[in-house]
């Protein structure tokens, strides 16, 4: 079953097109790694799914309906479809079980005992509990960011979004953030990740998007896309990151 159907997306910031018409089917259930240079409009792409930008051309529908065209209706469209992001994006004046509550609270309008309850059960999910308690000074950045993954996932989200959710952490601490996010594809959640974690890729993903100037550029399975790309250009990306682990 199509869950987001992308048709035609495209961003421009100033006279730099970054997104020149993107055509994109998820199904529910599927995980998809978009991988791609930097500057080639992953994030982007991400952001404009969930409108955080507004795209120029193209539509959103999530789950049969174009989504995004009213101002009105972004706030629901958003807790649909969950983003997590490369730096966090914690209030530092709330614990970690404040930031989990804080969407249940002030856009679910859920009673205060209620909302905590639920805080509490996504923070367990991420192997969080001991934690709740503390503020984002008093946690590392693998933990921030297990915040953030139960932040989102308290909102029950359609489709979750992953912008390149290691790449601020110490080497040390990307396993336990790609753990919980392993863990989370196990369970059937549909979602897209942008990262550079290519092993990770091609373990977790179903299908992988390489990006290119805007467009999606070659895609597949992960034996098609990392094993056997066909394009030139993928095959040049592949060649910069031999460090990875199939």
């Amino acid at each position: 079953m199509t869950i987001l159907h992308v048709q035609g997306l495209a961003k421009r910031f100033g006279s730099h097109e970054v997104l020149s018409g993107i055509d994109l089917d998820v199904a529910k259930g599927e995980r998809i790694a978009i991988l791609g240079a930097s500057g080639s409009g992953k994030s982007t792409l991400l952001r404009c799914i969930n409108f955080m930008e507004m795209p120029d051309a193209g539509t959103v529908t999530l789950d049969g309906k174009v989504v995004g065209r009213r101002e009105r209706e972004l706030t629901a469209v958003r807790q649909r479809i969950g983003m997590v992001f490369q730096q966090f994006n914690l209030f530092p004046h709330m614990t970690a079980l404040g930031n989990v509550m804080e969407g249940l609270r002030t856009v679910r309008r859920m009673p205060k005992a209620e909302a905590a309850a639920r805080a509490e059960r996504e923070l367990a999910r991420v192997g969080l509990s001991d934690k709740a308690a503390h503020y984002p000074a008093h946690l590392s950045g693998g933990q921030k960011q297990r915040v953030a993954i139960a932040r989102a996932l308290a909102m029950d989200p359609e489709l979750l979004l992953f912008d390149e959710p290691t790449s601020a952490l110490d080497p040390e601490l990307v396993g336990e953030v790609l753990g919980v996010i392993r863990a989370l594809a196990e369970e059937g959640c549909t979602m897209l990740l942008v990262t550079h974690e290519l092993g990770f890729a091609y373990h977790v993903a179903t299908r992988v998007i390489f990006l290119a100037d805007g467009a999606i550029h070659e895609q597949g399975t992960p034996d098609e896309v990392l094993k056997d790309p066909k394009k030139e250009r993928t095959r040049a990306f592949l060649a910069r990151h031999k460090e990875f682990s199939l």
